[in-house]
Order: C-alpha cells, then structure tokens, then sequence
C-alpha cells in the first residue's frame, strides 16, 4: 500500500498534464481527436503505468507520436485511418518486459508536446553533438561504428562520423523498402488474392504478393476467399446464363455441390513472382520461401514469432488449406491442387484483398517482418517493370529512391529486408530516407514515421530503453533496429530536450555481444534526447 501510494504520488504531475492535453486536444481539435488518441494511446499504457509507478512513459509516448505530424483536419495524416476502423499494425509479440520501467525525461510536458514537432526549438550545434556522443561513440563494445544525425526541418547534418561507409544495414534496410513501396504503389494500394474459371473447366487460385493473407480467419483469409467462392459457384449454378459464362450443358455435368457427374478441377497459380523463391541466404528460420501465395507467412503454427519453422512449399500448403475449406463450404471440388497458369482473360469468380499498404508498412516496421520486406521489394520490382527478383527488387528500391532525390552513394542492396550481408547502406543514406519520410511534402510516406518502433514501448523496443543512460530516450525515440551475427544499427527520430525533431542512424560492427551492443546504441540515441545542446 505504501509503494502505491508513492506511485500515486509520483505519477501525479505527469496524470496532470496529460489531462490538461486532453482538454486542450478537445478545445482545439474537437470529439474525434481526443477520443481518438486517448483510445489508442492514453487508456491502456495508463493501466500498466500506475500500477508499476511509471507514469511518465504515457506522456513520453504521446510525445513521440505528436512529433511525427503533419497535421490535417486535426489529425495525423498516417493516423486517418483509424477513424475508419483500419486495424492498428500489431505490437511485436514479445510483450511488455516484467521490469517496472523507469521514469523517463521530465522536461516535456504534455501540453507543450502536442503541435507538431520540427522547426521550433534551438537547433544543436554540431560541436555541443560531438561533445554529446564523443563519449557513447568510443565504447569498445561497438567496434567498428558509423553515426549520421540530421536536423528533420531541414535536412542539415549536424554530427557526421563516417556517415558516407556502406555498413551491412540488416533491418533497417526495412526504411528503403517501405519508403520505395509506399512511393511507388501508394499507401492505399491492396493486394488481391482471386479465383477464375468456373465449375466446368475447373478453377485457379491465383496468388497476387499478399504477404498478409492468412488461412483462417478475417477478411483476408483463405476461409473468406473459399466461401464467396462456393457462393458464387452455387449463384453461377442457379443462374446458368450469368456473367461467370458458365453454359446450362456445363453446369449440368460439374456441380458444385457435388450433384453432377465431375469433380471440380482446382489449380494454383504462383506465376507473378519469379523463380528462385529461396531468399539468397538460404533455408533459415526467419523467413519463408518468396512466393505469390502464401498464408501466415508460410509458419506451421500461425502464432509463431521470430525464426519459425516454415513449410516446404508455403504455395502448395495454401492452396491445399483452400481446397479443404472449399470443400467444407460443400463444393465438390479436388483437394489435391496442381501448380498451373491461370488461362489468359479467365473470368474472375471471388477474390479478398488485403488492407492498405499504409497499415502493412506499419507492421512490417514494428515487428521488422521479413516475410513482408521481401514480398514488397518483390512488389516493387514488378511496379518498375522488372520480373520479381531478389536482385531486381533491390535495384529497383535503389532507382525508386534515386527518383526521390536520395543521394545513395555507395548504397548496394541485394534484397529487400536487410538479411543478406550482401546488403550496405551508408548512415547518412538512412538519415535521409527519415527526413523525406517526415516531410510534410509526402504524407504518402507517413505510416513509415507511425510504424517504427517506441522505445520501450512498441515492436522491437518494447523491452529496451530500461537501462543505464537509456532512460532519456524512453518513449521519445522511434527507431527501426537492425540485428545480424557481428552487426547492429539503430535508425530513427527523436525530439531533444529543446523540442527539436532529429533523424539519426547508429551503425555497428564488431565482435560485442548482441545485448551489450543493443544497450550502447540506445544510450547513443538517448544522448540526443537529453542535449539540446544548443
């Protein structure tokens, strides 16, 4: 009782503020605003932070998602979505650490955090940064450490530390293909998984590169493409004239409920990616074969997180998951699917389609999804008019990118999400992809600011930002990781004690252990937080 008290008693002043926040977020914005974020970012952080009495980390989260604006209507323009019921991309699997997190930096407050971060502030100098990160940058445990920090108003550098080497990027190279994606396609853009053909010649499961289907459940599902099609089938059979172009002799001799005298023939097509499907590094647990078709990512247990086992064939497996559910809506149908072409100019009888790639970006940054990246990339190269390649996705991003004025330098990219350690990008390369990724001059690439993770919070940082000379960055740095054998980066923003809005890229090699490194990289970025340094 008398440690809750002095949670209570401690948490008060930021329970204060961030009502006061609320009741300006009212007065200014109106209904939706207000609801809208308390709903996602006030109610439930705020139950898990009284009771371990770290209430600052509600404050600190409001913070870094402010900073990202633009604002539009009242709203973030990556955020508009959730007042049309998009879903939210899903927290990294991990969970919460079960340590109490520690109180982070006290001097924003709420109310003063909530107009959109950038210009405002006192711009750092570039020797009171050095000073800043002279110490943090020279731990041994690093190694081999390459440091970019720029100005997000502007794009000015303001710390530079070999920030022009090609360093293996490992998952933040999930920043290149985001941003190429989501400038290429458009963050509206879906994915379409459909079915052709008709009762009597038999149909096809064509795969269209939905890196998000899964077998069984939602709208998006195998489940919900095997029932409109049974439905359409039983709607083709009632009506034989219909647009399927079904004839009454056909439907007569294939019917779908098993009455006529052929089982329904079943096909599946995986023709829009090509061949090889084996990511270049070989059979690994962290990503499954690169296919058109593929549900839950190829993983035998749909709730399996990092380095899952994987089908053989992910294609194969989908297509027989299809079958059963056909056949279970009661369509006589084969369930031993074979690998075919769709017919050319087959009509389409169903078909389910993912959600936006906004939302999709946004999970595949904060639970850096390797599965996603290289679907994307795969997306990417076929919006260039290339074959979908490892190889030609990666040229692909980098001409993309090129297009958008990026100044790539040595940047070399042989896949799409930064597990091949044929892979370099240069810190100042990743620098600048987060400054053109929070220019108001590009809403359309937003869901690239709201989809990296929160530090201590979110995704890939939920468990971090709890240590020594870390605690400054919790909550108020975003930040996509990056982990390889000998290799890990950090790159993100941050808004610094002045309330400037930075962008920075920490790039490490060496022979450290993975934990210890992580931790030296979070005290880089946190050091940032707490400059000013004006």
């Amino acid at each position: 009782m008398q440690a809750a008290r002095q949670a209570v008693e401690r948490t008060e002043p930021i329970r204060a503020s961030a009502l006061r926040s609320a009741e300006r977020a009212w007065r200014e914005y109106g209904r939706p605003y207000g609801a809208r974020y308390g709903r996602r970012y006030a109610y439930a952080p705020t139950r898990w932070v009284v009771g371990v009495a770290a209430g600052s980390g509600l404050v600190l989260a409001v913070v870094s998602i402010a900073a990202a604006g633009p604002w539009q209507g009242g709203q973030r323009v990556s955020e508009r979505a959730l007042a049309t019921g998009r879903p939210v991309a899903a927290a990294h699997p991990g969970g919460r650490p079960s340590a109490p997190k520690p109180a982070g930096p006290a001097w924003h407050d709420a109310a003063d955090v909530l107009a959109p971060a950038g210009g405002s502030g006192t711009l750092p100098t570039a020797s009171g940064l050095g000073g800043a990160l002279a110490g943090p940058m020279g731990v041994p445990v690093l190694g081999h450490v390459t440091a970019s920090v720029v100005d997000v108003s502007d794009g000015r550098t303001l710390y530079s530390s070999g920030a022009d080497q090609a360093q293996e990027p490992a998952s933040t190279n999930k920043i290149a293909t985001a941003t190429a994606a989501l400038s290429l396609l458009g963050p509206d853009h879906r994915f379409t998984t459909e079915v052709v053909g008709d009762a009597a010649t038999g149909l096809t499961l064509v795969g269209g590169g939905d890196p998000t289907l899964t077998a069984s459940s939602g709208h998006d599902s195998l489940t919900a493409l095997a029932a409109a099609t049974a439905a359409a089938l039983r709607a083709a059979q009632a009506s034989p004239s219909a647009a399927t172009g079904t004839s009454a002799k056909a439907s007569t001799t294939a019917s779908p409920s098993g009455g006529g005298h052929q089982r329904i023939q079943l096909h599946y097509d995986i023709s829009l990616f090509s061949e090889p499907a084996l990511h270049p590094i070989g059979v690994n647990g962290n990503i499954a074969l690169v296919q058109a078709l593929t549900a839950d990512e190829g993983r035998l247990d749909p709730t399996s997180t990092e380095d899952a086992p994987r089908y053989s064939d992910p294609a194969a497996h989908a297509a027989d998951v299809f079958a059963a559910a056909l056949a279970a809506d009661g369509v006589d149908v084969d369930t031993s699917p074979s690998q075919a072409t769709a017919p050319a100019n087959a009509t389409q009888l169903a078909q389910v389609q993912s959600g936006p790639l906004s939302d999709i970006v946004e999970r595949m940054l904060t639970n850096s999804d390797n599965d996603i990246a290289e679907t994307l990339g795969h997306a990417v190269a076929l919006a260039s008019g290339k074959s979908a390649t490892f190889t030609n996705a990666g040229a692909a991003v980098t001409a993309r990118l090129a297009g958008l004025g990026i100044q790539l330098g040595s940047t070399h990219l042989a896949d799409s999400s930064g597990l091949s350690p044929a892979d370099g990008i240069p810190a100042a390369v990743l620098t600048q992809l987060l400054v053109l990724d929070a220019s108001p001059a590009h809403p359309e690439l937003r869901s690239v600011v709201s989809g990296l993770p929160i530090a201590g919070f979110t995704g890939t940082l939920d468990n971090r930002y709890g240590g020594d000379g870390s605690e400054a960055g919790l909550g108020i740095v975003r930040a996509k990781t990056g982990s390889l054998t000998s290799v890990n980066t950090l790159a993100g923003l941050v808004v610094d004690r002045s309330g400037r809005l930075l962008a920075f890229a920490f790039m490490s090699k060496g022979d450290g252990g993975q934990d210890a490194v992580r931790a030296a990289l979070d005290v880089l970025a946190s050091r940032l937080a707490t400059c000013g340094c004006g």
